[in-house]
């Protein structure tokens, strides 16, 4: 069982290499909202739709994310490298999931290719790892094979598909290749 009790959750930052995992800012707004102006982040991130607007972002930044965190049942963190924003990744459902914490992550369109998702989902899957999990998760759109690209580059190996588990915010429906990761792994 992840144990998140002497940490905390609301401060924690998790640093790889090349990349800066923390707490999201306010001035962090724009840059969300840009990112999530993307067709391609609405497309495969199911909270996120063609809908997405400011009001949304500052949510996100300023409520959502902070609350979560604040919860403890969450670690959602800005993916910062050079000192700029270029994604959003975490570990989210922490002691609510049969199949674990789940680790989720996108990029924004510009920083894309860089391999900036697969260090950040390898290094919250380590964190969460590292803190007693005996088992993290993620979940990809069978049809965003970027993503399950990136999952195995993480080190998480597909198990199989969940049928119709993914609910967009346009109403669709669809299936989740499912990988996961163990210690040792």
């Amino acid at each position: 069982m992840l144990d998140v009790s002497g940490i905390d959750l609301t401060t924690e930052v998790v640093r790889t290499e090349r990349l800066v995992l923390r707490p999201y800012r306010p001035d962090d707004v724009d840059a969300v909202l840009a990112a999530c102006q993307d067709p391609d982040i609405g497309r495969w991130i199911p909270a996120v739709g063609p809908a997405y607007g400011r009001d949304d972002a500052v949510a996100w930044v300023t409520r959502e994310a902070p609350a979560e965190r604040a919860a403890g049942t969450g670690l959602t963190v800005a993916i910062e490298a050079d000192g700029e924003f270029v994604g959003s990744t975490g570990v989210h459902r922490i002691g609510q999931h049969p199949l674990g914490p789940e680790v989720g992550y996108w990029i924004a369109a510009g920083a894309r290719g860089r391999g900036y998702a697969a260090e950040a989902a390898h290094a919250m899957a380590e964190w969460a790892l590292g803190l007693g999990a005996s088992r993290v998760y993620l979940v990809a759109d069978v049809g965003n094979t970027g993503s399950q690209s990136v999952a195995r580059r993480a080190g998480f190996t597909q198990e199989g598909v969940l049928r119709s588990y993914l609910h967009y915010a346009d109403g669709r429906a669809a299936d989740a290749a499912l990988f996961s990761r163990l210690p040792g792994d």
